[in-house]
């Protein structure tokens, strides 16, 4: 499979049981927080490079860039500088006593996830976090920034033909 193959196959993927507005809604606002909250921790550890500290926050967050640029490289920049704004705000409330921090880190994670778990309640479609735990935590913050993009009509071609393969996958299964 090419890499446009498997960036249309994730797309396509995500985008059927992601079509409703308030789902997408839901899921803008609760994969942040999500990411939010499991970065927290991930602050707790980190090293002072040339007066740069770096956590595994950070780590983590390049980790998911080098993946994402396998996929698409223009999606995979803006998630980096998204995503290294999340861990600089985990960051700061890392610095809180960690009762204050684990605190909040464990709710905003379970918020979001809970949040998600209402939006698929909505559009009526089983999360994809049920059938694959993995995939779904690797692929959920990128298909964030796909929706940015979205949001802000650039690259209408490549939604346009998502859209478009979400009703060929439905017709067929009809």
């Amino acid at each position: 499979m090419s890499q446009d193959g498997k960036l249309m196959d994730m797309l396509t993927g995500y985008a059927a049981a992601h079509q409703h507005p308030f789902n997408i809604f839901v899921h803008m606002i609760g994969i942040p927080t999500i990411m939010f909250g499991a970065l927290i921790p991930l602050t707790w550890v980190g090293w002072d490079i040339g007066g740069i500290t770096i956590n595994l926050a950070h780590v983590a967050m390049v980790g998911f860039f080098l993946f994402y640029l396998t996929l698409d490289k223009p999606f995979a920049v803006v998630f980096l500088v998204v995503a290294l704004l999340i861990a600089q705000l985990a960051g700061y409330v890392g610095q809180l006593p960690v009762r204050t921090s684990g605190t909040i880190a464990a709710l905003a994670f379970f918020g979001g996830f809970a949040a998600q778990f209402v939006g698929h309640a909505v559009e009526k479609a089983m999360p994809v976090l049920v059938r694959h735990p993995i995939q779904a935590g690797l692929s959920a913050p990128f298909f964030v920034v796909v929706e940015l993009f979205k949001i802000f009509g650039l690259r209408d071609d490549l939604f346009h033909k998502v859209q478009s393969q979400v009703e060929q996958r439905r017709a067929q299964e009809a």
